[in-house]
């Protein structure tokens, strides 16, 4: 990363950009949700955290204008090959920016902004989050929504991370063939509302070398009602929690927490 302008927590999400698409560029369980989004709230879009343009892509194919915001270079870059394989350039910005400022973009308004799979959880102290949310409502409409998607500190999930490390998943390198197996291990400070996880990448090479990336990061989580504060804090309205991707009730067995939030007219 530049260390001119470094990540929230001072992570290299760098290192994870040959890998994330392995795990996620299937994955569009959300995908209905932003799409059903957009539609009702009829304006420019925004991506904070966009990645390798896993949810730009195709709401640009939808027709939105969509911006998104990274502050990894290496994620970006796979972002425009992306997009640019997809045909949709002129609806598809993408711009390496801090969504803590969001100073890159310059006084664009748009009707709706959301944060995806936890990407908001990066951010890691409360007052780095204030800040994001406080950049986003800057930055919506009158009438515009946000929607933040992150994972529920329910003590059946946090008790999982023990510091044991595990193996999360199996994949194939479809440049290469060779096979990758990533491990994870987390170790949860519940009093910081902290989790600091290092996944680790194993490439087996065609010789029978392995070869390791180590990718660390650090979440700070938070709870609904402490995000109800902040989200009321940095000026927002109308704040909704959602349990699931068909924006079913929250609850204490919901799998995820889907916080939308309206800046007041």
């Amino acid at each position: 990363m530049d260390t001119a302008d470094p990540s929230p927590s001072g992570d290299d999400y760098d290192r994870f950009a040959p890998f994330y698409d392995l795990e996620f560029a299937g994955f569009d369980d959300d995908l209905p949700l932003y799409r059903a989004f957009a539609e009702h709230s009829g304006g420019l879009i925004l991506e904070l955290g966009c990645g390798t343009g896993r949810l730009i892509v195709p709401l640009a194919e939808d027709g939105y204008d969509i911006t998104g915001v990274d502050l990894s270079p290496a994620m970006l870059a796979l972002a425009r090959v992306a997009v640019g394989r997809a045909g949709v350039t002129e609806r598809a910005m993408l711009i390496e920016d801090d969504i803590r400022t969001l100073a890159a973009i310059g006084d664009r308004r748009f009707g709706l902004a959301f944060s995806a799979i936890n990407s908001f959880l990066h951010l890691t102290t409360q007052g780095e989050q204030l800040a994001a949310l406080g950049a986003a409502f800057a930055h919506l409409d009158p009438g515009g929504i946000l929607v933040l998607d992150a994972f529920p500190p329910h003590p059946d999930i946090l008790n999982e991370y023990d510091g044991r490390l595990i193996h999360a998943g199996t994949y194939r390198d479809p440049r290469t063939g060779e096979r990758i197996d990533k491990l994870s291990t987390t170790v949860l400070d519940s009093a910081e509302q902290r989790m600091d996880t290092v996944f680790f990448y194993d490439r087996l090479r065609a010789d029978g070398r392995v070869e390791r990336t180590a990718a660390p990061f650090t979440f700070r989580y938070v709870g609904r009602y402490e995000l109800q504060l902040l989200l009321a804090r940095a000026g927002f309205a109308d704040i909704t929690f959602y349990g699931s991707y068909d924006l079913d009730p929250f609850t204490a067995a919901s799998d995820r927490m889907i916080a939308v939030a309206v800046r007041p007219e």
